[in-house]
């Protein structure tokens, strides 16, 4: 990749958290280690991550308190807990505060890169996603088409992301709305579909490529 990926490692083990430190930044990964749950809000809000792998038991705030905080105002980014916790109730509370990965102790270094890759790859982090004979670049926002490039808004981004990751799928009308506009009420279902309206004219150029209207559903992108 062309661009290191920027993570915030939450361990307050000193020990644990050098050897994590080195080999995630031995992988290109541009590592910022905290060592507590308000260090981590702190980075968090100056330097934005594209993924945060947070200790549950940190002094100041734990790994949840911090999880919760963040996903206030952030349902994206992706979220790894480590703990030495076994209890089924305590995985079932990582995930109900929106984490998306659960790490025991003892793991290895390469289960946790595995896992990385692969949320990373699910928020989009590749740089480029084929959609038929197009390739998309979600982070930059573009589409391109052989010597064609298209400009995408944000939203229109996010919404051809959402398309993309349920592609041959329904992707659900009230779920977008609420992740994109912030209520699926019917004017902002009604700016949605203007949106799909303007992506439906940006991917003309391959006939293979349809979004249909399900009704009373959503949409689907077959391609």
């Amino acid at each position: 990749m062309s661009n290191p990926i920027k993570i915030i490692l939450a361990e307050d083990e000193l020990s644990l958290g050098e050897i994590l430190t080195d080999s995630l930044e031995s992988r290109d990964f541009d590592v910022l280690w905290c060592k507590n749950g308000q260090e981590v809000l702190e980075a968090y809000e100056k330097d934005k991550p594209e993924l945060l792998v947070l200790d549950v038991m940190m002094p100041i705030l734990d790994g949840f308190s911090v999880a919760k905080k963040i996903r206030e105002t952030d349902a994206d980014t992706p979220i790894i807990f480590l703990t030495a916790k076994s209890q089924t109730s305590d995985v079932v509370e990582g995930f109900d505060l929106g984490g998306n990965d659960y790490l025991k102790k003892p793991f290895s270094m390469e289960e946790l890169i595995v896992r990385i890759h692969a949320l990373l790859r699910r928020n989009g982090r590749q740089e480029s996603l084929q959609i038929g004979h197009y390739f998309f670049e979600f982070k930059k926002q573009i589409l391109k088409h052989n010597s064609k490039e298209f400009s995408l808004t944000h939203r229109e981004a996010h919404l051809l992301f959402h398309l993309y990751q349920n592609k041959n799928d329904v992707l659900d009308r009230s779920f977008i709305l609420k992740k994109l506009w912030g209520n699926d009420d019917f004017f902002n279902a009604r700016s949605m579909d203007v949106f799909i309206s303007k992506l439906r004219k940006k991917l003309i150029l391959d006939s293979n490529i349809k979004i249909i209207n399900v009704r009373g559903y959503g949409y689907k992108l077959i391609c």
